[in-house]
């Protein structure tokens, strides 16, 4: 049996009325000089937030909106990734119309695999490379492509290839203490954060 004779720990009252922290915190500690990965959304740590193809579209705008987040992985039924979906393509924007107008339905009945944004159009780095960076390099590599998130992969224990986070251009800018009230309207890239940082294109 486990040995329980240590001594008793003393707990404290709660105090009422405490702030609640916010991971958001820790990010405006960072520069541009920080290692990128300190911006990553590494789901070997937090699980991965995932919708399905045939989810309304409607079902998925109200699922981000609850859980606070601007993007959802498109997962199959084995939980592999087939895309993102981002509150952009929820809200209205010209893939909503699209697929409304293509299939003759009505904004009920889009669902997400009629406008989210499949691997094959998105871009990856991998984990190994991320490491090596500073955040100002990546802004820097990353501002021709003007992507809003960057999905990260590695390998697991049995070297199969995995998607193994991403990095999102809104937590850049609130890594770089950018008021994301400073930039252009929704979406924000990141090279609308780079123009906002560093007062000049890169």
């Amino acid at each position: 049996m486990p040995d329980l004779s240590h001594p008793t720990l003393t707990l404290e009252s709660l105090a009422g009325d405490l702030p609640i922290a916010d991971p958001a915190e820790s990010l405006t500690q960072l520069s541009v000089d920080s290692p990128a990965s300190s911006i990553l959304t590494d789901f070997t740590k937090v699980r991965a937030r995932t919708i399905g193809t045939e989810t309304p579209a409607e079902e998925a705008r109200m699922i981000m909106q609850a859980s606070g987040v601007r993007l959802l992985l498109v997962a199959d039924a084995d939980g592999h990734c087939q895309g993102i979906v981002t509150a952009k393509e929820l809200l209205g924007g010209r893939r909503t119309t699209q697929a409304m107008q293509t299939h003759q339905i009505a904004r009920a009945d889009v669902t997400v695999g009629m406008v989210h944004s499949p691997c094959s159009t998105l871009h990856a780095l991998p984990m190994s490379r991320l490491s090596k960076l500073t955040i100002g390099t990546l802004l820097k590599a990353l501002q021709a492509h003007g992507d809003q998130h960057l999905l990260i992969v590695d390998h697991d224990e049995h070297q199969q290839p995995r998607l193994r986070g991403l990095v999102s251009a809104s937590d850049a800018g609130r890594a770089l203490g950018v008021e994301l009230g400073q930039l252009l309207r929704e979406p924000h890239s990141f090279a609308d954060i780079c123009r906002v940082m560093l007062g000049h294109e890169l």
